[in-house]
């Protein structure tokens, strides 16, 4: 596994402590430079060009969304995770609008951290459950019949199984909590996820979600 240089974002010195003491060396992370507010955070990703940044929302002189914004629009190709004790709608929305590729709360467990800044730095899109269902909630507010059926005959393409996987999905459920809902294992239900997204056919997780809803409530047998 390549090595991750990674910039830690945060106004709070002992919380990047504890982060630095998790990440740096950790499954091949390495941190190579670390900012307490968002104007900061842009000087340093043009001095260091790290491979990701993790980078906080609320913090002085710049926050991490304007940040972010910033970053990206000097560098396109720059992979930034959001990670915070916040999970308010309108942070959400504005982090994703600014092109961050992830948005994680403080409490996700250290093993989901570590592989989420590994998947967002290869491009892939990683949100806290509680984030997707506001996602989901938002796009999926005004739902007409159009939509609906549009979604139900994208889920007919699944496997029983894979539309149980699907549902798992939108309701916010990790990889790891699936295995235990539906007494799978964890390869078995990455294979799923991957196939869902290849057939719907779904970018993110998000997407997935937002296809099961749209959908509404499976049919009751009988």
């Amino acid at each position: 596994m390549a090595e991750l240089r990674l910039l830690l974002v945060d106004d709070e010195q002992l919380v990047r402590a504890g982060l630095r003491l998790l990440l740096d060396g950790s499954e091949g992370i390495r941190i190579v430079g670390e900012a307490n507010d968002g104007l900061s955070a842009v000087e340093a990703y043009a001095r260091v060009r790290p491979d990701l940044v993790l980078m906080d929302v609320r913090m002085p002189r710049m926050n991490g969304i304007q940040a972010t914004a910033q970053i990206l629009s000097e560098d396109p190709a720059a992979r930034i995770l959001i990670l915070t004790t916040f999970d308010a709608d309108a942070e959400v929305l504005g982090a994703l609008q600014s092109g961050a590729q992830g948005y994680l709360l403080k409490d996700t467990p250290p093993v989901e951290l570590v592989a989420a800044l590994h998947d967002v730095a290869h491009g892939r899109m990683m949100l806290s459950p509680s984030v997707t269902r506001q996602l989901v909630g938002a796009a999926t507010s005004g739902r007409s019949e159009g939509r609906r059926q549009a979604a139900l005959d994208r889920l007919a393409l699944l496997t029983p199984r894979e539309r149980e996987v699907a549902e798992a999905v939108g309701k916010g459920l990790t990889n790891a909590e699936i295995t235990q809902a539906l007494y799978l294992s964890l390869a078995t239900v990455k294979t799923h996820v991957r196939r869902i997204m290849e057939k719907l056919p779904a970018e993110n997780r998000v997407q997935v979600a937002i296809c099961v809803h749209e959908a509404g409530p499976p049919a009751a047998d009988g």
